[in-house]
């Protein structure tokens, strides 16, 4: 498979000249996948992280097409580098962005880590620590979560002790208590971590997740997520990558949902009762992560990432420990 394929290079005009990703699992966890797995093909100088299990969750029936058609691969990485530019990076970023919030939680005595919207996350396994003394749920749609499991089974032999998985629909409330089921300790200082997830959930989805985080989890808590502006999600932002973002993401069937105004990520986050907020937007991304050696390979500009912890208890929190009223119109 040539090491540079990305951005849902499994569609283009002729979709049918390649493998369909059939039905099952989320189609953007796929696309997300093959981001990774290209990245981390990219020599040791060069790569902003390496995920050796991310090539396992992708389908053998397109990988065998990859290797098969080299012309045609490179030719699909090509358009779609011309109708997504720097959308590869920026996934790219993101999961080097996160990785890095996580090993810092390590440093700093995170009990549990939350994957909401898990997909093929493999951090789980490939990230230092994770498996000695930290408590890790993977929260996902069942289908996504069966094949997840079937990979891992085949990779280890099993399913790894340190790691449960949740099946849930963020839609709906059940999945809070579903969660504590499965051995969540509201007490313990927890991340929570939504990738690529939160565009694609309504506003007051991402209003009752923020909100358990605040009012169920532990002193020094925290939340990691991406978002984009409001202006890709209301279609003001006009620019081709806009338009052609929003045209993929409704073909595959998961369209935009949720997004924050530009500037005000801080005040969001300050309404929803969490204290220190570290935005990164992509100009700071590119700063970060793509100078040097990779200097000719900048991140988009549609998404920016932020970190926000929960103030301690009985400290300036407005909630007093009690379950915030997430309300419509907060944004």
């Amino acid at each position: 498979m040539n090491g540079d394929l990305g951005f849902i290079g499994i569609s283009r005009e002729n979709p049918e000249a390649v493998p369909s990703i059939g039905a099952g699992p989320s189609k953007t966890a796929e696309t997300t996948t093959l981001v990774r797995s290209g990245e981390s093909m990219k020599p040791a100088d060069i790569r902003l992280f390496f995920d050796p299990y991310a090539i396992r969750f992708i389908k053998p029936a397109l990988l065998a097409w990859f290797n098969a058609h080299p012309d045609e691969t490179r030719e699909i990485v090509e358009y779609e580098e011309r109708r997504f530019p720097g959308m590869n990076s920026a996934i790219v970023a993101r999961t080097r962005y996160f990785d890095d919030i996580i090993s810092e939680s390590l440093e700093t005595g995170v009990e549990q880590l939350v994957i909401m919207g898990a997909g093929f996350d493999a951090r789980a396994h490939r990230i230092s620590g994770l498996s000695s003394g930290v408590r890790v749920f993977e929260l996902d749609q069942p289908d996504t979560q069966a094949v997840k499991q079937l990979r891992v089974r085949e990779i280890f032999g099993h399913l790894p002790s340190h790691v449960s998985y949740v099946p849930a629909d963020l839609k709906t409330a059940v999945w809070q208590e579903t969660l504590i089921d499965h051995g969540y300790d509201p007490g313990k200082k927890s991340l929570f971590v939504l990738e690529g997830l939160c565009m694609y959930l309504s506003p007051e989805t991402v209003d009752t997740i923020l909100g358990f985080v605040v009012s169920r989890a532990g002193p020094g808590s925290s939340v990691l997520f991406d978002y984009p502006a409001m202006s890709l999600i209301d279609g003001s932002d006009d620019s081709l990558i806009a338009k052609n973002f929003r045209q993929r993401v409704n073909g595959l069937g998961e369209p935009l949902r949720f997004g924050i105004p530009d500037g005000s990520v801080v005040a969001f986050l300050h309404r929803r009762g969490f204290s220190r907020v570290r935005n990164l937007t992509p100009p700071e991304g590119n700063a970060r992560y793509f100078h040097g050696k990779n200097a000719d390979r900048p991140m988009c500009s549609l998404f920016s990432f932020v970190h926000a912890d929960i103030p301690m208890k009985g400290k300036n929190c407005k909630y007093g420990g009690e379950l915030p009223v997430c309300r419509k119109g907060l944004l």
